[in-house]
């Protein structure tokens, strides 16, 4: 099966071939020139593509991360998974970025993540929780052992590793999460939808 994955949610935009769980190509892109990293998207798949003498009728599945994270990378993202699935007519999946960062830690890792208004978007024991007071996030981290994945702002605050401060591969971890839901599921690209735990912003 071969898997393209792509997500701009996060700071960095990451897109990624497999081969059911074997990774063959990854990129990682920045913004670049006050252009946010999205607007890269397509022709970094395309890139992506050629490099391994593929074309899209090639890919037989998409996975992309479905937020939570930035408005304008959840909608590129799902908006380009969902297009390119119907056009193709394969299957696509949506991974959250909270279980994606989860990943980064070993066993008993929680995750937050900056969701402005004094909350965390924040995933405890596998569940994501929901958009959370941080008091109440500081209170469930003091009480308890968990390993904290979480962002450079939220960092300062409550301590823990920031998946910021290096480049993990967060486009192969996409992936091999994506290829695990793909053989357990159906994974129609008419039920892919964004992860809006809070509204968009208006206008």
């Amino acid at each position: 099966m071969i898997i393209l994955a792509f997500d701009t949610c996060l700071d960095k935009m990451y897109v990624t071939l497999a081969q059911d769980n074997n990774i063959l190509t990854s990129k990682i892109v920045t913004n670049q020139d006050n252009k946010y990293h999205s607007a890269f998207l397509i022709s970094t798949i395309k890139n992506v593509l050629k490099e391994n003498n593929l074309t899209p009728q090639n890919i037989d599945a998409i996975g992309t991360n479905i937020g939570p994270g930035s408005f304008t990378g959840i909608r590129a993202c799902t908006t380009v998974a969902r297009t390119l699935a119907q056009q193709l007519n394969i299957p696509a999946v949506g991974i959250s970025s909270l279980e994606i960062l989860e990943k980064l830690g070993d066993n008993n890792t929680a995750v937050a993540l900056d969701a402005r208004k004094n909350c965390a978007y924040f995933l405890i024991d596998g569940e994501i929780k929901g958009a959370i007071q941080l008091e109440e996030v500081e209170d469930t981290l003091k009480n308890n052992n968990y390993n904290l994945i979480t962002d450079d702002k939220l960092q300062q605050r409550l301590g823990g590793i920031s998946y910021q401060q290096k480049e993990y591969p967060l486009g192969d971890i996409l992936a091999k999460l994506s290829y695990e839901k793909l053989k357990s599921n159906e994974c129609k690209w008419q039920e892919l939808k964004p992860l809006y735990i809070q509204p968009p912003p208006m206008g």
